[in-house]
């Protein structure tokens, strides 16, 4: 029966992972409080000794041995219930510490149910969820999928540990990108940044640390299959590999991309940088609904303000004295300090601009609400001569295409028209 007990043990601490050791206590802890219900719950002086080479096992209480005969039903039922409750929660410990060790690594599980919009995911020895705001929009899974996540969080509940999944983290891409690329997981290639919106796109910012291998290229892969995989894995996202750049301007000049810069001013104090790219660029620079700079953005940690040749022409053609708040006076003190335009003022912070002389607090903030009201004012006018334009291309376009259009119909006709008869011919 000893020799049972140890093989019993051992093989639990095997199969599940928990330690002998805490086995031993359980078993300790259940004789004790079986024994209770034999000699009275008001005896304390209760000690439960194993030896561990032998599985001998003796409980003394005020130094009398209690045969295991004397334990009955029910204290033989205490034991039990406290054995495999001690156990599950020694098992779940285990399985705590376990995942706990893995956060922010890539987890492989099976879709067990669905609640609510929710997905639970069979990973084994416990069950993860994927939230509904940690999917990315296109995901669609049915029950028996198999999915990949990021464990980003393990919780301690009365049910056992709750293991939290996302798809949506950008650490997600980065560990996809550990995956499928050999020479970053060596660690010759490495990921300097990533910024994403899950479903749409994500900029990866990547570096060389030998001269012969391609950062990108490494990445992209050959005939661009490493970057097919995530891509497909993401649901069609899209990706944008670019080089990091130790040079400031040379790295915001890569984030932007595919756009084509013009120029670069940057303010390392406030972290800021300008953008003055051509006009038929600023469209592509800034993105669909401002989503390439607003990653470019992330992706940098710098602030990126652009704008067109067209506007910098307009905006520094505009007089100070346009501005709320700015007289000849404040004009001339501003002009001195080199703030000569509205553009400069409105990208001013308030504790700047009020160091002036002459210039309170107040009349700081006036003057850069002003300045960006303005600026506001003129861009709103340019987008509404802009779509004029545009309106007035696409009616020329029109008229010249039916122009085009009547002109081959009327060749058309001409060349179908049979020839008259002469008279020898008739003849």
């Amino acid at each position: 029966m000893n020799e049972d007990l140890l093989s019993i043990l051992e093989h639990i601490e095997r199969e599940r992972g928990i330690n002998k050791e805490l086995l031993f206590a359980a078993i300790q802890s259940a004789l004790a409080s079986a024994a209770r219900k034999i000699v009275g719950r008001n005896v304390e002086n209760i000690s439960v000794d194993i030896d561990k080479k032998t599985g001998t096992i003796k409980v003394i209480s005020e130094g009398k041995e209690i045969k295991s005969e004397e334990f009955g039903r029910i204290a033989a039922q205490t034991a039990k219930q406290v054995i495999i409750q001690k156990i599950r929660e020694a098992e779940r410990d285990v399985i705590y510490g376990d995942f706990q060790e893995r956060i922010f690594t890539l987890c492989t599980g099976a879709v067990h149910r669905f609640d609510n919009n929710n997905i639970i995911v069979d990973l084994g020895k416990t069950e993860g969820i994927l939230l509904r705001r940690e999917m990315c929009p296109k995901d669609s899974f049915r029950q028996g999928d198999r999915i990949r996540a990021l464990i980003i969080e393990v919780k301690k509940t009365t049910k056992g540990p709750q293991v939290i999944l996302s798809r949506t983290h950008p650490i997600f891409v980065r560990r996809l990108f550990e995956l499928e690329v050999p020479e970053i997981d060596e660690g010759i290639v490495e990921i300097k940044g990533i910024a994403r919106e899950a479903g749409d796109r994500t900029k990866l910012a990547v570096y060389s640390k030998e001269e012969k291998v391609d950062c990108v290229g490494a990445c992209v892969g050959m005939r661009g299959q490493r970057v097919k995989n995530i891509v497909k894995e993401l649901g069609g996202e899209r990706i944008d590999i670019i080089r990091w750049n130790e040079d400031t301007k040379e790295y915001i000049k890569e984030a932007l991309s595919p756009a084509e810069i013009s120029n670069i001013e940057i303010d390392k104090n406030n972290l800021k940088a300008r953008v003055i790219v051509e006009d038929d660029q600023l469209s592509l620079s800034i993105g669909r609904q401002g989503q390439n700079v607003r990653l470019a953005s992330k992706l940098t940690g710098w602030n990126i303000d652009i704008r067109s040749k067209k506007e910098i022409k307009t905006l520094e053609s505009v007089s100070l004295l346009s501005i709320e708040g700015v007289g000849k006076k404040a004009k001339d003190v501003l002009e001195k300090a080199g703030f000569d335009t509205i553009d400069k003022i409105a990208s001013m912070r308030v504790e700047k601009l009020k160091e002036l002389p002459g210039i309170g607090e107040k009349s700081a903030k006036k003057m850069i609400e002003s300045a960006k009201d303005v600026i506001k004012r003129l861009q709103e006018a340019g987008k509404a001569d802009d779509k004029e334009r545009a309106e007035k291309a696409k009616s020329l376009k029109e008229e010249q295409s039916k122009a085009e259009a009547s002109k081959k119909e009327a060749e058309g006709e001409a060349e179908g028209t049979p020839l008259p008869e002469s008279e020898e011919t008739k003849e």
